[in-house]
């Protein structure tokens, strides 16, 4: 069996399972999952203790609303001209145990010319810091985990991925691994310069204006807004989600909750992150 293990060292997530169900019962202390058959989402992928509020409360809704016989975790990072990067491996290693994931579904995208093969050197955040929510939330439940481009791309693949799963005759959820702007010195972006004008136009404007496309599931508008405005690192994943729940008839979304990493530590170099689910 072929294992693609961990690469993220421990100050992205913790190292044990009995940690990381801790943190998960804290990231959901005082949570009410919103009541709907939610199919998909964006949960954001920094390290937990900035980000894993959000991200365990998009896929703990998700679990709540349905029982997928996969769950689909498109992840970012990648330009506009990439093609979308798929993991073929048969299991991924986390602290809660092997994910296990769909490698013949994989091996199927990369034969039909939909995705290229993640190499066993290929490492990137976006997809492994979800998978400890993924194995808590869904035991037993196949992973597909693939790339999306920051381009009209990511559209066609949601719809190939959701194809290819309703040929099979398999129920999915999506997740969409997705931070929002990266603002200050560190990012090389200070459109409003720093200080707390700076965080009140991202939080007010700049995010915004790419939440409300992803309310309104607009996939090529919030694209559009991506390279217009900066404001998110994985454009791709979110337009993927968009065109996968599309396809099952859905047309708007929920923003669960929005805070930024100032939020938890104040910084004039801070990112935001977005709860939504569709």
């Amino acid at each position: 069996m072929s294992t693609r293990r961990r690469v993220l060292p421990g100050g992205w997530y913790p190292g044990s399972a009995d940690e990381c169900v801790s943190e998960i019962r804290g990231f959901l202390a005082g949570f009410s999952p919103p009541a709907g058959k939610w199919l998909g989402g964006v949960a954001p992928h920094a390290g937990w203790f900035f980000s894993g509020r959000a991200a365990a409360r998009v896929v703990c809704t998700l679990a709540g609303a349905v029982k997928p016989d996969r769950v689909v975790v498109y992840g970012g990072h990648l330009p506009a001209n990439s093609e979308p990067i798929v993991y073929t491996e048969d299991a991924w290693e986390t602290p809660l145990g092997l994910q296990a994931m769909d490698s013949a579904l994989s091996q199927e995208l990369v034969a039909r010319g939909d995705a290229v093969r993640a190499t066993s050197s290929f490492s990137d955040n976006t997809v492994e810091v979800l998978l400890p929510f993924v194995k808590h939330f869904f035991p037993g439940v196949l992973l597909i985990a693939v790339h999306a481009p920051s381009s009209e791309k990511a559209i066609n693949l949601g719809a190939v991925v959701d194809a290819l799963l309703v040929e099979k005759a398999l129920s999915a959820v999506y997740i969409g691994s997705a931070d929002l702007t990266h603002y200050g010195p560190n990012y090389g972006f200070t459109p409003k310069g720093a200080g707390p004008a700076s965080v009140e136009w991202v939080k007010a404007e700049n995010d915004k204006s790419l939440i409300d496309k992803a309310l309104a599931m607009d996939a090529k508008g919030l694209l559009e807004d991506a390279r217009r405005r900066h404001n998110t690192c994985s454009a791709g994943p979110i337009a993927s989600v968009m065109e996968s729940v599309r396809r099952h008839g859905i047309n708007q979304g929920k923003l669960i909750e929005y805070y930024t990493s100032y939020d938890v530590m104040p910084n004039w170099s801070f990112v935001g992150y977005a709860a939504i689910v569709f």
